[in-house]
């Protein structure tokens, strides 16, 4: 049997083609598949295999969850069919029903995050957080150049935007929670830091012109975003031509735990996954290193990884 008729006899199937549909949008976990649609892991599973067989889904395990999304080299061909598809069925109410409850999904995926740091606003530093050691922050801390416009994507209270802003001229600390925004914002108020800000704004679409800063900083602040790759282009569409971005983040891991402890989406980032996500936001000069490894269980690696803005000619 052709491609094309093979491609047709998949999306034929109603279950597949509100998969599909799914997955067009977003990358998501088996689970959550399963949330959307009401139906049985099994069920959804097999669809899943038969999907990834014919080469229109892909998958990729971190800790114990299986995420599925539209396979990126998907054929031109075989993409408009699959859209053509989806989009004759997207006026049917289960479809619609779809939509909304991929909506909800992904509004409690924010919520999560949301709550787990307006819950620890105020007491970083007193308790075990994987990757804020010393030793790594003062590897990024040497990396600055003083006088300089600073972006911190993903602050949480700015720990360390509070150093950087004695020496910067400017620096901006991002979040996406109030309470943190709040906390911070107290705290650059009362060690009379007026060259540091805070804005309410989420990594994936950060509050600040293009080419507006000189160092933009991820500081364990990735691993917490949906969509990393897109963080890692928003902070080089904020950056001016000849700008840095300093990425501190865990070295991929399996401590499930963290995503109950710490509200974590991805259970850190292999070293090669890293320099991807850099280069393909157009980086030049990418270097990720290992820069700490925590003695004590679970044994945290801490990655330091870097990239210029090339200058225009």
């Amino acid at each position: 049997m052709s491609p094309a008729w093979e491609s047709l006899k998949i999306l034929s199937d109603s279950t597949r083609l509100r998969l599909l549909a799914l997955l067009l949008r977003e990358e998501l976990a088996v689970a959550e598949l399963q949330e959307i649609l009401g139906m049985g892991q099994s069920r959804i599973s097999s669809q899943l295999a038969l999907l990834r067989q014919a080469g229109f889904v892909t998958d990729r395990r971190d800790g114990k969850k299986a995420f599925y999304s539209l396979r990126p080299a998907l054929p031109p061909r075989q993409r408009a069919l699959l859209q053509a598809a989806c989009d004759s069925v997207a006026d049917l109410p289960e479809s619609a029903e779809d939509r909304e409850n991929l909506d909800r999904i992904l509004q409690k995926r924010r919520q999560l995050s949301e709550q787990y740091f307006n819950l620890i606003a105020g007491r970083f530093g007193k308790r075990c957080c994987p990757g804020r050691s010393w030793e790594a922050i003062g590897h990024l801390a040497l990396r600055l150049v003083p006088a300089i416009t600073i972006a911190d994507l993903g602050a949480g209270e700015g720990l360390i935007s509070q150093l950087l802003a004695r020496r910067a001229a400017r620096v901006w600390c991002i979040d996406n929670s109030p309470r943190m925004v709040a906390v911070g914002s107290e705290l650059a108020k009362k060690n009379q830091l007026a060259n540091l800000a805070y804005k309410l704004g989420d990594i994936e679409q950060v509050p600040l012109p293009d080419a507006s800063v000189d160092l933009a900083i991820l500081s364990q602040a990735l691993h917490h975003a949906s969509h990393p790759q897109t963080a890692v282009n928003e902070a080089f569409r904020i950056l001016r031509p000849g700008g840095q971005l300093l990425v501190l983040d865990l070295k991929e891991h399996r401590f499930e735990k963290a995503r109950e402890l710490y509200s974590d989406l991805w259970l850190g980032f292999k070293e090669s996954t890293l320099h991807a996500f850099l280069k393909k936001a157009g980086f030049t000069q990418v270097e990720v290193t290992v820069v700490s490894r925590e003695a004590d269980e679970p044994r945290f690696e801490t990655l330091l990884a870097s990239g210029v803005k090339a200058a225009a000619r």
